[in-house]
C-alpha cells in the first residue's frame, strides 16, 4: 500500500447531527482515509479537534467495535466509568454491543488529532445515552429515542 498522502484528502467539519447537538463538534475536523486509500471493511478517519471541540456525541454502537490511537496533543476521554486524558501514543478501544458510552474532548488550549478506527461491517444502531438522539442504521437517519425526526 503506497503513502496516503493527508494533504491531498481534503478535511470537513460535517456532521449529520441536528441542532443542537450538531455544536459540540463544530470545531471537529476529519479526512476519511478508507475510501481513498481502496479500504472497504474498515473505516480510517484523522481527525484533528480544535480546543473545546468534542469528537462526538458520548455514544456507542451495536455491532461496530471501535479503536482510537492518540498522535499528538491531548484529549480527555469520557466514558461511563469516568474521565481519562489521552496523549500521543494512547489508545483505547470500544467493543462492539457494550453500552459504553464515550467520546473525545480537548480541553486544552491547542489542537489535538488521533486516528480513529472501526469495522464497516457492523448492522446495529448507534446509542446516545446523554441527548435525545438515536442514529438507525436502517433507515440512515437520526431521530429522538422516542422514534420521531427531526
Amino acid at each position: 500500500m503506497p503513502k496516503i498522502d493527508l494533504d491531498s484528502i481534503e478535511p470537513t467539519n460535517r456532521t449529520g447531527y441536528p441542532p443542537p447537538y450538531d455544536r459540540d463538534v463544530a470545531g471537529r475536523w476529519y479526512r476519511r482515509l478508507g475510501p481513498p486509500s481502496g479500504l472497504t471493511d474498515m473505516g480510517v478517519s484523522h481527525v484533528t479537534l480544535e480546543p473545546g471541540a468534542w469528537s462526538s456525541q458520548r455514544h456507542w454502537h451495536d455491532g461496530i467495535d471501535e479503536f482510537v490511537v492518540m498522535l499528538d496533543g491531548e484529549a480527555v476521554l469520557v466514558e461511563e466509568s469516568g474521565e481519562t486524558v489521552l496523549r500521543p501514543g494512547d489508545c483505547a478501544a470500544f467493543p462492539k454491543d457494550v453500552p459504553n458510552g464515550h467520546h473525545l474532548i480537548n480541553r486544552s488550549d491547542a489542537p489535538c488529532r488521533f486516528l480513529a478506527l472501526d469495522v464497516q461491517k457492523g448492522e446495529g444502531d448507534c446509542h446516545y445515552p446523554d441527548a435525545d438522539l438515536h442514529y438507525a442504521v436502517q433507515g440512515e437517519r437520526y431521530t429522538r429515542k422516542d422514534g420521531t425526526p427531526y
